[in-house]
């Protein structure tokens, strides 16, 4: 039997691309029974700090592990089935925004690309909005980025 390529360690550069391509990723956080608490998110990722960023809820169960234990991952599919990145480290949670345009919401804001981010005249009410739904950011500081790609075609 023919065996195939033998999947590829990706550099820290190509898996650095990789996240800062990606938009959607598989957080895991650690739920108190050790098991893994995974969950699909929007995320951004900054290379210069090696943090990915996420917005959810102060009360979500995501922030509620990370509080109480700040291992995490999250894992983004790369262009293809064949590659994915991991970035792996600790995270924390902000403080909830509790007013318009505070230092948590600039945050939120900053992680929103330019092109969908809302104009200057709907940013109070976006602001609002955070501050209603108790916003909070999840910082992911990555110590370890793994990851391979396997180079076959289809």
């Amino acid at each position: 039997m023919a065996q195939g390529p033998a999947p590829r360690a990706l550099s820290d550069t190509a898996l650095s691309r990789l996240l800062s391509d990606g938009r959607f990723g598989t957080l895991a956080t650690v739920k108190r029974s050790g098991h893994p608490h995974l969950a699909t998110m929007l995320y951004h990722w900054d290379p210069e700090t090696r943090t990915v960023r996420f917005s959810t809820l102060e009360d979500r169960l995501k922030a509620v592990h990370v509080r109480t234990d700040p291992r995490a991952s999250v894992h983004v599919q790369g262009p293809d089935i064949w590659s994915f990145a991991v970035a792996e480290g600790e995270a924390e949670v902000s403080a909830p925004t509790t007013a318009p345009g505070d230092g948590t919401g600039r945050e939120l804001l900053s992680m929103i690309p330019a092109e969908s981010r809302p104009s200057p005249a709907e940013e109070t009410a976006w602001f609002e909005e955070q501050v209603a739904e108790r916003r909070v950011v999840i910082r992911l500081k990555a110590t370890r980025l793994y990851g391979t790609a396997l180079d076959i075609s289809g």
